[in-house]
């Protein structure tokens, strides 16, 4: 098996990962597997067993069978087009156009602007392997003028690939800017930025969507580029140069059957293939020319791709394809990673390579007509055999774009190029590749008994279908100056190969297999074991493969230590930090060992710049790992360890990273099974792992030693279920190394064996041995202490299996019983294989037995039995003269972790011994003693010292009730029944008698005693069973689920330590701002015992306010009470969500920074958490970054604030699993999918709830435990009893919804379902948004527990046809409604009776507060005065006034209350936090379409029972309504507008100028002034006024348009766009399109203040908006100035074009209707004529002037031009006119 390696955990989420048996980072591979394993239910220090006692014999095996790469999986890429600047042109129409692949889609064109405002949202769904997708490029370009007609042309375009976005954080980049460039003309610069999010979401990802932030600080472009981390904003054009010389090693094939009949024919046997190279780069195609029929090509041709430097493009993609007629076919492909080989570092290199061969691998190099592995050759999938290699090398220049030569577009050119040296790749040597077969077991029974024999090769060596190739290059070799002495038999190896006697044996001699059991067949290799040996020759480029395996090395120690340490924190075992320094020292002296090895071999010939850059990086990166490693180890603590483990993660991936090699050398060994001529099944090793060194560091890993190999089936077949039966199980040692080194290549093998060799004739060196015969042979019994499994597969349709398991030793296979209808078996079965013959030295038999494989199966009444998992295991060995006692024996039962492909598929809890026999026979052995059970007759149990200790515990169970139980074989569940079982015992629920009318169970707790192991990490599975009673006393399962883990379960008494603090008195200050938390600092003071604690809490409300009134009168005005509504508090926490979460950034970069600093000083510094008990060294550290959040504190404006939750309230709180907990209770197969969590959704069958706690029972049990006699444990729980209550749903808005309509749009509508109730809101649908604003409430009635979970879905409503649905979210609300941390409605943060905070509980603070003391026999409220509470022995002060409507004080209790349930979880023993009042931004999902969001809802939902008061009206959240405004702008003049015309009769520049003006997105409103004509100054008068009225939201500062889209639209689309006002100046042509001469764009919200003169009025106004002092047409209402025109000159520069005055007013509605104006001139206050010079009649004055200077200066030579041709044309005419008449005349001679 190949091992994959682990190319640090972020990239690969596809169950890539390392399939090592160590001991695996479990969690981690949950996670990955999509196990999502629990952390507690696992310990694995097992599995260290398979590593631990590895001596230097065996190597480590693989466990994952299956190819995770070329899978597909679902993809969806969303990007939101917002807006487009700064666009490069005069007057165009912009569109922009997204394409993906093939995949295009087009925004709507904007008219007459280059800063169109789109904000349209498109998404693309993908079905394909990650290869492929992450290779896909992503388009963004800018098409203007683009109609049915014509296809528009390109302003620029932006590429990068998806790879590049999936690497990002949170797999998105969120609002920013795309720079654009022209791809045919790179000296153009920047044509524009579109400013969009990307965001690229697999199955199963979760998308963290930013809160919209304000827009201020997105207009910084240049800041927020859409760029991954660490690349310049200023990219460069680069040249790369790709260079292919030549190929060699194509397979034999021939892709046309005409060539077979032009041989039979013609009997021409030409090489049958036309090789060409095809590259792919950024989205470009070039290829170089036809070899024709040539099986080694030479083609010398370079590829020259030009594209921005550094690419957004990881990879290059170089193919190898086969010219047809028909269709070109794919030889090979391979890729180059520029991250490999380029590096951005300070003494970084640009991307190199070469000149080097690169290995392809493919499918079969037999050829066939219809290749079954084709889609292997494009790349997909790992390769199954070699395909052919090829001489490349790359380079690449940045270009000068400033210097003339260049040409200037980015066209793939294709150019020859001068031939290569031979010795440029290296010298060529002589390699010897040996392999001995020692065991073929586990052979699957499908393929047939026909004989079979295995291959292998190393390229196209030791292939049958090649024969051998001896290199061209060879020379004469024995120069004498080669160190020929170290040859075996110390003669000269040339005889030999002049002889061409030595011919490479490749394959072993076929045999017949063995039957071993029902599925597998073993191959008879007793004693004597098949050899194989090829020769080869390739370039010596062994430092490469050295310097990777020394990183190697380092890296697969440090992720062996690492996993190590995990397992003791997961276990629980003490000393942690000891194992962690420890693998630190060990990286540190690794690292320094690879900076002394490194070096050498220096003048090596073939090192190419790439070998010596990355040296050098290697080198510099590996002593800094070093470095790092040393101070980091003096730093661990054990509070610490947590932390440097994460720090160590990062050097192990970047080691990983470190040891990929690009440029190949020798290419990997294949090898195949073959049976009866047909290739079954592959193994693919690394050449790198088997190659000999003298060093040790830099030997290959599987050099010289014993490896398992399971073999697999290629290619796609072996997805799924038919690659998870291993094919073969081979046990293989294996050797490479330059032929003269190879005197002891056979020092590795078990020892005690003979050679046979083929005989040579006399007086010839003998050959390497083709078998090995064994002498010396071992005989052992094992022990297989099978003790149980659990959370295995569910095989049938039931959701539960018929497990047994299948044990494989050698050439011997056992099974246990069969327990039927269970997922956690404990089998306790002792299974004994006697008399395994093992071959080698005894001695070496101890330390490195073979592995042992456990297969599991699920027992099938009929048809075979299904595969379940496997896992390895290596067995404890005792030679015949060993003790058998501690500390080795008996063995540990330990748990090994179950795969199933490359999914973990549970737990087995085993124990394996392996024991001599010695002289005496069988008597030495240990006696198998332990009860032999009657009623199993054989079977042996576990014997006692290896079998756990047990002890008695209780466990209690509460029945609570079930929920949403499905139709079982189309009957409906009526009286179901729970039955609980642990360890044999159990318990049954009560019968519920009628499930519809009340799925609660009568009897709440019930109770069973259980012998469990004293050791928790031995406890056995709980498993929930639901039947359902039919009649005549037959039982169906309903479901079943299976609780892994009950460490959560169990009951620990109350320590006493833990009581102790609520006895310890504190002061705790809490200051009730509405600020967020993260700007608080607060102080701890302890007291002494006994005095009361008192809790004070400021209200800073009045203060602020009375300063305020001094102050400015505008922010007075802001806050008057009656403007504020419910939206203003949900504004302003938004705004707090945003900052919080951009300081939660700034902290995590702080921390990382920290982190880093650590390193360098070793300070160790804990950022305080909690907001509230900050210490004093908190204190400092905040307070350095308070000033940055002061100014904005200043504008805000004191508003009650609610909570704004960016993900659903359950992950806050737990789930509100606090006593009540939920199990799904499946039923069906599991299924056979990757991610297996996912397919896990359609199995649910229903819910039970309830919840579980255990503890020992012991005789002393203490009294003090509430202990109820009949409740148990449970005590106090309310009552079961259905109970009816009000929901009301409050649905503020949906966004980022996938698109439901053609048109990427959608119209959605909220539905509602809740029990029997459905609300469909479909009349007020919103029409074409897909960030729909609804602010709607519902009320709807339900009864718990039938009606418990809440649906709310978003449908698309569609004028015709069903309305489809988008995405829906379910709330349990049962768990919420009865969960102590209060979520039946939320707390507010102050308390008021009337206005936008009103209170809206029916209960007062007084009253839940003094409900939760009761509840929680706490002593108190003690009301003081003063405004102090006292509740248990904390106190607490608060405010107690409050204003009623009229503005009267009042004296009231419930700030108090308030403040005391705010702080709720400060109250010892029973405190928790209290839901506050808040929003939760839940994602909606499609059942189609699982684990991929389509979109988020934000809302609430509060719950008010029916038997208390009934509440208040809902609060009215409806959306806030546009304000109508009129904007009136009076143009008086312009200035210094340039002068486009020249006067056709006096020469003069001269313009018609007249200006255009529109508000942003009502284009098609836009207004003209009239035309002032001919101005020779650039002077114009106009006095004209445009008038604009529009809808305007001053919370969001957005105007609102609502305007159909198209004619045939149904109904009209509302959008928001910025304010802006746009201001042109034209130049009027009556004949030809006007000419625009310059504009200027006015946010009205902030704008610079226009100039007093138009002297003053400059460029910089534009250009240097930040220095300019900003005003906001809203505040000021009124401004009259002078702004700048400008547009971009042909060097893409701002230039002014004139100057214009204008005069600004605003007005409300109501004011405009009151004072009306005309527009233009007109009544009512026109505005005057302007006073122009009278130019129109100038020129009929003088016609002969003009005339003469038209024909004489301007039209000269035109004038010229046209005579002349005039009197052409009518010698011309008279010609043809009179020639017939002559031509008759000549002919007739008259």
């Amino acid at each position: 098996m190949k091992r994959s390696k682990n190319r640090g955990q972020k990239e690969d989420r596809n169950g890539d990962e390392p399939a090592i048996l160590e001991t695996e980072d479990l969690d981690r591979q949950g996670m990955f597997m999509g196990g999502g394993v629990d952390p507690d239910t696992i310990s694995l220090a097992s599995v260290t067993a398979v590593t631990t006692n590895v001596s230097n014999k065996r190597s480590k095996p693989d466990i994952k069978m299956e190819p995770s790469s070329g899978r597909p999986v679902d993809y969806q890429v969303s990007v939101t087009v917002i807006e487009a600047r700064q666009l490069v042109g005069l007057n165009m129409d912009p569109m922009v156009c997204v394409e993906i692949g093939e995949d295009k889609k087009y925004t709507s064109m904007k008219e007459s602007t280059n800063c169109p405002y789109y904000n349209e949202y498109f998404v693309f769904d993908f079905h394909v392997p990650p290869d492929v997708m992450f290779d896909k490029i992503l388009k963004v370009s800018v098409v203007h003028s683009k109609n049915l007609l014509r296809s528009g042309t390109l302003v620029g375009s932006f590429k990068m690939d998806v790879g590049t976005i999936y690497s990002q954080p949170d797999h998105q980049f969120y609002h920013k800017w795309a720079l654009l460039s022209d791809p045919d003309d790179i000296t153009a610069g920047c044509k524009g930025y579109v400013k969009c999010d990307i965001a690229v979401v697999a199955k199963g990802d979760t998308i963290k969507t930013p809160h919209k932030a304000n827009e201020s600080e997105e207009d910084d472009i240049e800041g927020n580029l859409l760029l991954p981390e660490g690349v310049p904003a200023e990219r460069q054009w680069a040249r790369y140069y790709l260079k292919i010389y030549r190929a060699e090693g194509l397979p034999r094939m021939n892709t046309s059957i005409m060539a077979n009949v032009k041989k039979a024919f013609i009997g021409e046997n030409k090489d049958l293939v036309d090789p060409y190279v095809q590259v792919q780069f950024a989205g470009q195609k070039g290829k170089t020319s036809v070899q024709k029929s040539c099986y080694e090509p030479i083609w010398n041709e370079q590829i020259v791709f030009t594209e921005m430097f550094p690419p957004l493009c990881k990879r290059i993609k170089i193919q190898l394809r086969d010219s047809d007629k028909v269709n070109d076919v794919a030889i090979g492909t391979h890729f180059l990673d520029l991250r490999k080989i380029s590096n951005d570092g300070d003494k970084g290199f640009l991307p190199t390579l070469g000149p080097a061969w690169v290995n392809m691998y493919g499918s079969t190099r037999t050829y066939t007509l219809m290749d079954e592995y084709q889609e292997l050759n494009d790349g997909l999938g790992e390769g199954v055999s070699f395909r052919a290699r090829l001489l490349i090398s790359l380079g690449m220049e940045l270009l000068d774009t400033s210097s003339p030569e260049i040409t200037s577009s980015t066209e793939v050119q294709v150019e020859g190029i001068p031939n290569i040296s031979e010795t440029a790749t290296g010298k060529v040597e002589e390699f010897f590749l040996f392999s001995s077969f020692l065991e073929a077991t586990m052979v699957d029974r499908k393929i047939g008994d026909k004989p079979i024999h295995f291959e292998v090769t190393i390229g196209y060596y030791g292939n049958e279908n090649d024969g051998v190739v001896k290199p061209k290059t060879k020379g004469k070799k024995g120069d004498g100056d080669e160190e020929e002495t170290e040859l075996i038999n110390n003669s000269s190896e040339e005889e030999m190969d002049d002889d061409g006697d030595l011919q490479s044996v490749a394959t072993t001699p076929p045999m017949k297999p063995v039957i071993t059991d029902r599925n597998y067949f073993h191959l008879p290799y007793f004693e004597r074991k098949p050899c194989i040996y090829i020769k080869s020759w390739w370039q010596d480029q062994r430092r490469r493969l050295y310097n990777a395996n020394i990183i190697d090395n380092i890296a697969d120690k440090l992720e062996d230590g690492l996993n190590d340490v995990q397992e003791i924190i997961k276990t629980e075992k003490a000393y942690p930090e000891r194992r962690l320094r420890g693998v630190l020292e060990e990286l540190s002296q690794g690292c320094s060992q690879f900076l002394s090895l490194a070096n050498k071999d220096q003048s090596q010939s073939g090192r190419t710049k790439l070998d010596k850059e990355r040296l050098k990086l290697c080198l510099s990166e590996v002593e800094a790992i070093g470095q790092q490693a040393k101070t980091m180890r003096s730093q661990v603590k054990k509070s610490t360890v947590r932390d440097k483990l994460k720090l160590a993660q990062n050097f192990l991936s970047k080691l990983r990273f470190l040891a990929e090699e690009p440029q190949h050398s020798i290419p990997d060994v294949f090898i195949w099974m073959i049976s009866n001529g047909k290739r079954i099944a592959y193994a693919r090793v690394p050449s790198k792992d088997i190659l000999y060194s003298s060093i040790d560091e830099e030997k290959g890993k599987d050099c010289g030693k014993v490896k398992t190999i399971f073999l697999r089936i290629p290619g796609k077949k072996g997805f799924g279920p038919a690659g998870w039966t291993v094919q073969s199980k081979i046990e293989i040692y294996l050797w490479l190394g330059l032929s003269r080194q190879r005197k002891d290549y056979l020092s590795g093998l078990p020892n005690g064996f003979e050679e046979n060799k083929l005989s040579r004739g006399p007086g010839l060196p003998a050959s390497p041995p083709i078998s090995l015969t064994y002498m010396m042979k071992q005989i052992f019994q094992l022990r297989v202490h099978m003790y149980q499994a659990r959370s295995l597969f569910a095989a049938d349709s039931t959701g539960l299996s018929d497990p047994f398991a299948r044990v494989f030793f050698s050439s011997q296979s056992q099974v246990t019983e069969v327990l039927a209808e269970t997922l956690c078996p404990t089998w306790d079965q002792l299974l004994v294989f006697e008399n395994v013959e093992l071959f080698g030295e005894a001695s070496e038999l101890r330390d490195d037995p073979p592995i042992i494989v456990i297969e599991l199966y699920d027992q099938d009444t009929v048809g075979k039995a299904d595969f379940m998992g496997r896992t390895f295991a290596k067995p404890v060995v005792k030679m015949a003269d060993e003790h058998y006692g501690p500390p080795r024996f008996p063995p540990q039962l330990e748990y090994y972790q179950i795969y199933r492909g490359n999914c973990t598929a549970g737990e087995m809890l085993a124990a394996f011994e392996l024991l001599q026999i010695g002289p005496n026979g069988k008597a030495d052995l240990p006696p198998i003693d332990g009860p032999t059970d009657i009623d199993r007759g054989p079977i042996l149990p576990v014997p006692l010292g290896i079998r756990p200790v047990l002890s008695k515990y209780r466990i209690e169970v509460l029945f609570w009730g079930l929920r949403d139980l499905k139709r079982v074989n189309l009957a409906q569940v009526d009286r179901p029944r729970v039955d609980i079982e642990c360890a044999g015992k159990g318990v049954q629920s009560a019968l519920i008698s009628n499930y519809r009318k009340n799925p609660n169970f009568s009897t709440l707790v019930k109770w069973f005693e259980v012998d469990l192991p004293e050791n928790e990490l031995l406890h056995p599975p709980l498993n929930i069973r639901v039947v359902d009673c039919r009649a005549f006393g037959r039982y169906t399962l309903v479901g079943s689920h299976a609780v892994t883990t009950l460490r959560k379960f169990i009951y620990r008494g109350a320590d006493k330590q833990a009581n102790n603090w609520s006895t310890t008195e504190e002061i705790i200050v809490v200051s009730m701002d509405s600020e967020p938390s993260f700007k608080k600092v607060e102080t701890v003071v302890r007291l002494d015992c006994g005095s009361d604690a008192v809790v004070k809490v400021e209200d800073d409300e009045k203060g602020k306010k009375k300063k305020r009134k001094k102050g400015d009168e505008m922010e007075e005005e802001e806050l008057d009470e009656s403007m504020l509504d419910w939206w203003s508090k949900y504004f302003a926490s938004i705004e707090t969500l945003t900052e919080s979460l951009k300081a939660q950034e700034a902290a995590l970069s702080d921390s990382e920074d920290k982190d880093d600093m650590d390193i360098a000083d070793g300070g160790d510094i804990k950022p305080d958490d909690s907001p509230v008990k900050g210490t004093k060294k908190g204190k400092g550290k905040k307070d350095k970054k308070k000033p940055a959040v002061d100014p904005y504190e200043k504008k805000k404006p004191k508003l009650d604030e609610l909570k704004v939750y960016p993900k659903e309230l359950e992950s806050e709180f737990d789930n509100f699993e606090d006593w009540l907990h939920s199990f799904n209770l499946y039923r069906g197969k599991a299924g056979d999918d990757d991610d297996q969590n996912v397919t896990d959704e359609d199995r649910i069958v229903g819910k039970f709830k309830g919840s579980l706690c255990m503890y020992k029972v012991s005789d002393d049990m203490p009294r003090d435990m509430n202990f109820d006699s009949n409740m148990g444990m449970f005590n106090n729980i309310p009552s079961n009893d259905p109970i009816n209550v009000l929901v009301r749903i409050y649905v503020i808005r949906a966004t980022d919804l996938h698109p439901a309509d053609i048109n990427g749009k959608a119209d959605p509508y909220i539905a509602i379902k809740l029990g029997k109730t459905e609300v469909k809101d479909k009349e007020n649908y919103i029409s074409k948004q897909l960030n729909p604003l609804f602010g709607k409430s519902f009320d709807v009635e339900a009864t718990f527990p039938m009606d418990s979970t809440l649906t709310v879905s978003i449908y698309d409503w569609d004028l015709v046809g069903t309305d489809d649905l988008i995405g829906e979210t379910k709330i349990d609300l049962e768990n919420r409604f009865y969960s102590k941390h209060r979520a039946t409605c939320g707390i507010t943060r102050a308390y008021a009776i009337h206005g936008y905070n009103v209170w809206r509980d029916p209960m007062k603070p007084t009253h839940i507060l003094a409900k939760l003391c009761k509840d929680g026999k706490l002593d108190g409220p003690h009301y003081g005065p003063a405004g102090r509470v006292k509740v248990e022995n904390r106190v607490f002060m608060a405010p107690r006034e409050i204003e009623d409507e009229n503005g009267l004080k009042k004296q009231t209790d419930e700030h108090l209350a308030l403040t005391v349930l705010n702080h709720w979880e400060e109250i010892p023993r029973v405190g928790c936090k209290l839901v506050p009042e808040h929003v939760e931004t839940r994602p909606l999902l499609h059942p189609d379409k699982p684990g991929i969001e389509q979109g988020r809802i934000e809302m609430w939902v509060d719950m008010f029972p029916k038997d208390m008061t009934a509440p208040g009206p809902a609060l009215d959240i409806s959306p806030r309504k546009p304000k109508k405004f009129e904007l009136r702008v009076i143009i008086w003049n312009t200035d210094e507008v340039v002068l486009e015309d020249d006067d056709i009769f006096t020469g003069e520049k001269s313009s018609d100028i007249f200006v255009r003006g529109w508000l942003k997105g009502q284009q098609e409103d836009k207004q003209d002034t009239d035309v002032h004509y001919h101005s020779i100054t650039g002077e114009g008068n106009f006095n004209w006024r445009f008038i604009y009225p529009f809808d305007y939201l001053m919370a969001e500062e957005k105007i609102v348009i609502s305007k159909k889209e198209s004619m045939f639209a149904w109904d009209e689309t509302e959008y928001k766009i910025p304010a802006r006002l746009n201001l042109q100046v034209w130049d009027a042509d009556h004949f030809s399109a006007d000419d625009f001469l310059g504009a200027i764009e006015l946010d009205l919200n902030r704008f610079p203040r226009g100039a007093k003169t138009a002297k003053q009025c400059t460029i910089e106004m534009v250009t240097n908006e930040g220095e300019m002092p900003m005003v906001s047409i809203f505040k000021q209402k009124r401004i009259k100035g002078w702004w700048p025109f400008v547009a971009r000159n042909e060097e893409d520069e701002f230039e002014l074009t004139g100057k214009v005055e204008a005069e600004l007013h605003l007005l409300t509605g109501e004011e405009a209707e009151k004072s009306p104006v005309g527009e233009g001139r007109n009544e009512p206050e026109p505005l005057e004529k302007p006073n122009r010079p009278d130019v129109a009649l100038l020129w009929f004055l003088i016609p002969f002037k003009a005339a003469k200077h038209l024909i004489c200066d301007q039209y000269r030579w035109l004038t010229i031009k046209i005579v002349t041709a005039l009197l052409l044309l009518a010698i011309f005419a008279l010609f043809i006119y009179n020639m017939p008449g002559y031509m008759v005349k000549k002919m007739l001679g008259a």
